[in-house]
């Protein structure tokens, strides 16, 4: 196993995290920075000083010695990226989402599969302390078999627009669709349970007012109710309510474990609460383990330097950890990765053809891949062509300049 890793971080926003990390571990170390945002990275150059390269090209970037790019930036934009640094001899380690069209799902699985290096996804949410645990509980057999579940990535970002969107009209989160940014809602599910999701349909709430006012185009949020390849039925829901909400349920064939809600002031998603018995035919209060607490480990006391729940530690943790030959870490692969996301897709392509049901591929297999190499449909200019679908079930909103414009101003403080 490789002592320490030489990591390259692109994007100083999201990234951050990820630089302190690697500046803090003891098997990473930070050789490289990259960012097209000029002024930001003279501002890490004050920062870190000269013992870290920086880079506003990708492609010298990668020219760079080190073992793994960890990528940061848009997040309509990691896929090819991605393949770039895997073509390029890197490891590396995606933030969210892992694409955002079947194309470039195709075409990232292949990348994979013909370099042989390693990918791992940074779906932090599958790391917060309920969801970890659940996970271990679950594979554990505490509650038998997933029946249904659900899962609430619920975030109101109104307050905090300017300062990721700059005022850009066509900045990613402008134009994503109601159930684009789905893998904080499904992704701990997948992971905890190990189920892939095999049909959805989905449902969004229209254009909104606050939407308007925030220049995004897409529904306030989405929602796809999916079957898993048990039979199991899951809940996800995603997107802009005006109140907050990160949860998690299951229920088993003999019990149930969730988190706290926000509300219920327990800590938020750090607290579990589990009812299970022993036997899916007992139903008594002897037999029932019956408890909450707050889920914790020997990285706990660490992990608190980070954010998202101590997430953000432990999903690069584990991945650094795999890369560095670690085969027991709790890595998220590329297949895992479109498990997550592949039914935020489809969701959407069962909202504009009026909430119909879609059966959601697995490129796993080899020879369903053909049928979507060439299928960029999203609502990304840039990259679907004539494919360009619209940021919602009825069409492109009529936003003003001025929206954009005092949104912009907001975030450069005038």
């Amino acid at each position: 196993m490789k002592d320490k890793l030489r990591v390259g971080v692109v994007g100083i926003g999201r990234g951050s995290m990820m630089i302190s990390y690697c500046e803090k571990a003891e098997h990473a170390e930070l050789v490289a920075i990259c960012d097209k945002w000029e002024e930001g990275l003279n501002r890490s150059k004050k920062q870190h000083g000269d013992r870290i390269a920086y880079y506003t090209s990708y492609d010298e970037f990668l020219k760079h010695d080190m073992d793994v790019v960890v990528l940061a930036n848009y997040a309509n934009e990691h896929a090819p990226f991605a393949i770039k640094a895997m073509k390029a001899g890197k490891d590396v380690i995606s933030e969210v989402l892992p694409v955002q069209c079947l194309a470039e799902a195709v075409e990232l699985v292949e990348t994979v599969e013909n370099t042989g290096r390693e990918y791992c996804y940074l779906e932090n949410y599958c790391y917060m302390p309920a969801p970890r645990e659940m996970r271990k509980l679950y594979r554990d057999g505490l509650i038998g078999e997933i029946q249904y579940a659900e899962g609430e990535y619920v975030h109101n970002c109104e307050p905090i627009w300017p300062s990721i969107t700059y005022g850009e009209r066509d900045h990613w989160r402008n134009n994503d669709y109601s159930t684009f940014y789905c893998t904080h809602s499904i992704g701990p599910m997948v992971h905890i349970t190990g189920k892939r999701p095999t049909k959805v349909v989905a449902f969004e709430h229209p254009f909104s007012d606050m939407h308007a006012r925030m220049g995004a185009t897409g529904g306030l949020f989405g929602l796809e109710i999916l079957t898993l390849d048990n039979g199991a039925i899951f809940k996800s829901i995603h997107g802009s309510l005006y109140k907050n909400s990160i949860w998690y349920t299951i229920y088993g064939s003999k019990g149930r474990m969730e988190s706290a809600r926000e509300d219920a002031l327990q800590g938020d998603i750090s607290h579990l609460y589990i009812n299970a018995n022993k036997e899916e035919t007992d139903y008594s209060q002897e037999g029932c383990r019956f408890e909450n607490y707050y889920p914790s480990d020997e990285f706990t006391e660490k992990a608190k330097e980070f954010g998202h729940g101590g997430s953000d530690f432990y999903s690069m943790y584990n991945a650094i950890e795999w890369i560095r030959g670690n085969k027991s870490a709790d890595r998220i692969d590329v297949y895992e990765a479109l498990d997550m996301f592949l039914p935020g897709l489809f969701g959407y392509f069962s909202i504009l053809a009026g909430n119909i049901p879609m059966d959601i591929p697995d490129l796993r297999d080899k020879s369903v891949r053909d049928r979507y190499r060439n299928d960029r449909r999203c609502t990304d200019p840039k990259v679907a062509g004539d494919q360009l679908l619209p940021p919602n079930k009825d069409g492109m909103p009529d936003i003003p300049d001025a929206v954009y414009e005092r949104i912009r101003n907001i975030w450069l403080g005038k």
